[in-house]
C-alpha cells in the first residue's frame, strides 16, 4: 500500500500551461542597452531563414542602432521590412558581417536562449558533443578526457571563459587545449599579437585514443586538432580493400591509413611524409599495435619528388593513397591549385598497378564545392596514360554533418579510382 500515491501519480496524465510566446523584437526591447537591427536586401531573406548561418555583407541593405554594432555584439537580423529573422553576433571586418545563432521560430518555441549568447553556448555544446550544429566558426574534437578547441571566428576568441566553463561541465573532459587558427582569424579583425600568451595552456603535449581497434599516439600540437577524425570511415575502408596487398600511403602524417592497411592484411606498405614529427608519431604507432616493423616502413621526402623517383625505379603498387594538405585555400588559387592536384595525381596513376586502386583526396573546400574535382582526376588520367573508373565518393566521417543550407560547409573529397 505505501507505493500506492507513487503508483497513482504515474498513471495522472500531467498537463502544464503552454509556455507564453515571445518574439525577438520583444525581448530586444527589453534589453537595457538595445540591440542594433542588421536589415537585409530585399530577395536575400529566404537564404537565411532556411538556414544559412552565414550574412554575407553583401546581403546587407542598412544596419540600425546608436552607437553602431561593435564586433562581437548581439544584433537582430531583419527583412526589408524590418521584421527580424533571427540574431547573431555581429562583425565590422569580416566578409561575414553576421554569424546567425537563432532564428525567430527557434525563439517563438524556446526563448530561454534569445539574445543570451552564454545560455546558447551551454546548450549548444552539450547537444554538439553527439552532433556537431550550429556554432560558426567553433570546432570542438575531443579525444578521450582532452576537448581541443578550433577557434576560427571573432565571435568564439569573445566568449572563450563561457566555451570553456560549457566544456569543463561534461563530465569526462579534464583537459581543454585551445588551438587558434591566427590566419582566419586575421581575416575576422582579431588583433592576434597577443594570441600566444593568451592562449597558454597546461594541457598534456600527447594522448592516446582508440578508432577501429587501432591505437593512435596523438599530439595535441600536431596538424589540424592533432588528429584527421574526419577521415574515419575512408580509412576504415582501406582496412577492408587491403588484403594481399603492396601498399603506397602518400602524405601519411601519422600513418592512418597505413596502419589500417596493415591490419587488412596488407602484405607491404609504404609511408611517405615530410614532416619529421608526423612520421616520429606513425613509427610509434607501429609499435603500440605490435605491428611487423618488416611489413611497413615510414620515408621522409616530398611526395612528388618520390613519386618521380620510382616512376624511375619503374615501380609499382596495388593500392595508392594520396591525401595532400590544402592545396586550395581560397577560390582565388583554384586555378593554379587545380594544376597541382592533377600533377599530383597524375604521377599517382602512373604508381598505381593497371587495374589497381587509387585513393585521391582534397580537403579544400573550395575544389569540393566547386565540382571540379572529378575533372582534375579525368585531366590526371589523360596525361598519365591511362583509363579511371570512379568505385566510391565519399567525404568527412558522420560526425561531420553537412547543413543542406550551408554547401560550403562541405570541404572533403574522398575517391576512390580503378585504375587500367
Amino acid at each position: 500500500m505505501k507505493q500506492l500515491p507513487t503508483l497513482l501519480m504515474k498513471s495522472l496524465s500531467v498537463y502544464s500551461l503552454p509556455p507564453t510566446t515571445s518574439t525577438l523584437q520583444q525581448i530586444a526591447s527589453h534589453q537595457p542597452k538595445g540591440v542594433a537591427k542588421v536589415v537585409l536586401k530585399k530577395g536575400k531573406t529566404q537564404l537565411f531563414k532556411d538556414g544559412n548561418p552565414m550574412v554575407y555583407s553583401g546581403a546587407v541593405d542598412r544596419i540600425i542602432g546608436r552607437p553602431p554594432p561593435k564586433t562581437g555584439d548581439i544584433v537582430l537580423v531583419a527583412d526589408g521590412t524590418e521584421k527580424p529573422i533571427g540574431w547573431g553576433l555581429y562583425n565590422s571586418v569580416s566578409m561575414f558581417c553576421v554569424r546567425l545563432m537563432q532564428l525567430e521560430d527557434e525563439v517563438t518555441s524556446d526563448s530561454s536562449c534569445a539574445l543570451s549568447m552564454e545560455k546558447l553556448l551551454e546548450t549548444r555544446i552539450d547537444a554538439a558533443v553527439e552532433l556537431r550544429r550550429r556554432l560558426s566558426g567553433l570546432i570542438i574534437d575531443v579525444f578521450g578526457d582532452v576537448a581541443v578547441v578550433a577557434s576560427s571566428a571573432a565571435w568564439v576568441e569573445k566568449y572563450k571563459s563561457e566555451i570553456e566553463a560549457c566544456i569543463r561541465k561534461i563530465n569526462y573532459i579534464n583537459h581543454i587545449n585551445w588551438r587558434p587558427s591566427v590566419d582566419i582569424l586575421k581575416e575576422d579583425g582579431v588583433n592576434v599579437s597577443d594570441m600566444k600568451k593568451m592562449h597558454s595552456s597546461t594541457c598534456p603535449e600527447r594522448t592516446k585514443i582508440l578508432e577501429n581497434g587501432i591505437v593512435y599516439a596523438i599530439s595535441l600540437k600536431g596538424q589540424k586538432t592533432g588528429f584527421y577524425a574526419d577521415q574515419r570511415e575512408n580509412r576504415q575502408f582501406i582496412s577492408k580493400i587491403s588484403d594481399g596487398q603492396k601498399v603506397l600511403d602518400l602524405c601519411c602524417y601519422s600513418g592512418g591509413f597505413s596502419l589500417n592497411a596493415v591490419r587488412g592484411g596488407a602484405l607491404n606498405v609504404t609511408g611517405i611524409d615530410t614532416s619529421l614529427p608526423a612520421l616520429e608519431l606513425a613509427k610509434e604507432n607501429v609499435i603500440l599495435n605490435n605491428i611487423d616493423p618488416g611489413r611497413i616502413s615510414f620515408l621522409r621526402e616530398d611526395a612528388t619528388e618520390f613519386m618521380k623517383g620510382a616512376l624511375l625505379k619503374d615501380e609499382s603498387w596495388d593500392i595508392v593513397i594520396i591525401d595532400p594538405p590544402k592545396l586550395a585555400p581560397t577560390k582565388k588559387v583554384l586555378h593554379g591549385a587545380s594544376g597541382m592536384y592533377r600533377n599530383l595525381n597524375s604521377l599517382a596513376m602512373q604508381l598505381t598497378k593497371r587495374g589497381g586502386l587509387l585513393m585521391t583526396c582534397s580537403c579544400s573546400g573550395a575544389v569540393t564545392q566547386s565540382g571540379i574535382f572529378l575533372r582534375i582526376l579525368q585531366g590526371a588520367a589523360s596525361m598519365a596514360g591511362r583509363k579511371i573508373t570512379i568505385l566510391r565518393q565519399a567525404g568527412a566521417a558522420y560526425d561531420h554533418p553537412i547543413d543542406p543550407t550551408y554547401p560550403e560547409g562541405a570541404y572533403l573529397s574522398n575517391i576512390l579510382l580503378r585504375v587500367s
